[in-house]
């Protein structure tokens, strides 16, 4: 893939923050992960007074092959549409959460099985009516999925051209944790069935059929480059989001992970070019239980935990007042010296 990702490394910057963290008329350490995500920013920023502009959350939107058998997911295929007009008509989670938090939203068409006929407000990216069925063929080929990777990386260039430092990702699509369980499975050598959860909302009895499957499905196809497991099991939003966070850390903006699907894409953003997760900050724990393993593989702490398997980078909404506070302390918060306060704190 043929991105610049650097790995962030200025160690003179980064005691230059700490220095700043630690003089503030606060006891060292005591604001906690604000203190992280504080230094995080800045050193991606390469300031030591890093600002937030115009923060976005981009939806990619598509369809899924698998998702057309009504085998591992309780909703029909037609729903993933229906909720694209849900986005653009403002009455879904994300839409709440955007307007509360002063968050530009924008939704993506990648690869729905539906023809919008030009709606206003969608950005059509479409690649093709949904993948393949994995059970059978490649979900795509790898024309298809290089193309939404680029695609991806394009519209985080213009967002980022528009103004934008701090972006996170959402996503719709039935079938998409099913996609994002043998993606899971690949990239962290965990067993499909420990990866895969209840989705939509499917019982102890429907998982267990659906564990069946993406089983049989994973052990049809022996990847040989890096690209195609994403060619064969992901789905078209799924290879944008990828696309998406490799321009995103290549233009050096802040990116927050949403919950399972979009963490799917970062392990395969991640197995491609490690460097992508120096410009990451993780906003939750899914309740969809493959999740936290991949947390866990990736050793990162989210910063909530609210039990929400929404998607729609609805944790990114959420969280994204925590980080407004990091930044907001760093810059504004008085130190020591200048509230002419003592500083008996001793360095630990």
């Amino acid at each position: 893939m043929d991105f610049d990702i650097e790995y962030i490394s200025n160690e003179h910057l980064k005691k230059t923050i700490q220095s700043k963290i630690d003089t503030k008329t606060k006891p060292i350490g005591a604001l906690g992960t604000l203190e992280e995500i504080a230094l995080q920013i800045g050193m991606i920023q390469n300031t030591d007074q890093p600002c937030l502009t115009d923060p976005t959350i981009i939806v990619f939107a598509g369809d899924h092959g698998i998702a057309q058998k009504d085998e591992v997911n309780p909703y029909p295929q037609e729903v993933t549409a229906q909720m694209v007009y849900n986005f653009l008509n403002e009455g879904a989670a994300i839409n709440v959460f955007c307007k509360q938090n002063n968050i530009h939203l924008k939704i993506v068409d990648a690869g729905v099985n539906h023809d919008f006929e030009g709606i206003s407000g969608l950005i059509d990216a479409k690649i093709g009516y949904g993948t393949k069925n994995y059970q059978e063929k490649p979900a795509m080929n790898v024309e298809q999925c290089s193309l939404a990777i680029k695609r991806g990386a394009d519209i985080v260039t213009e967002t980022h051209n528009n103004g934008s430092n701090t972006i996170g990702f959402g996503e719709m699509g039935i079938g998409n944790t099913s996609s994002a369980s043998l993606l899971m499975s690949f990239y962290t050598g965990i067993p499909v069935a420990k990866c895969v959860g209840s989705g939509t909302g499917l019982d102890t009895e429907a998982i267990k059929i659906k564990q069946k499957i993406l089983s049989e499905a994973y052990r049809t196809y022996k990847p040989s480059t890096d690209i195609d497991i994403l060619m064969y099991y992901g789905g078209f939003e799924i290879a944008m989001i990828v696309g998406a966070i490799f321009r995103a850390a290549e233009l050096k903006i802040t990116i927050i992970i949403d919950g399972f699907i979009v963490t799917a894409a970062l392990l395969a953003a991640h197995y491609i070019h490690p460097q992508v997760l120096d410009y990451c900050i993780f906003a939750h724990t899914s309740g969809e239980q493959g999740h936290k393993k991949m947390l866990d593989f990736l050793k990162k702490k989210p910063l909530i935990n609210l039990g929400m398997r929404l998607g729609e980078g609805t944790g990114v909404a959420i969280a994204y007042p925590i980080i407004e506070s990091a930044v907001a302390f760093l810059n504004t918060m008085a130190s020591f010296e200048s509230a002419g306060v003592s500083d008996n704190q001793q360095p630990t």
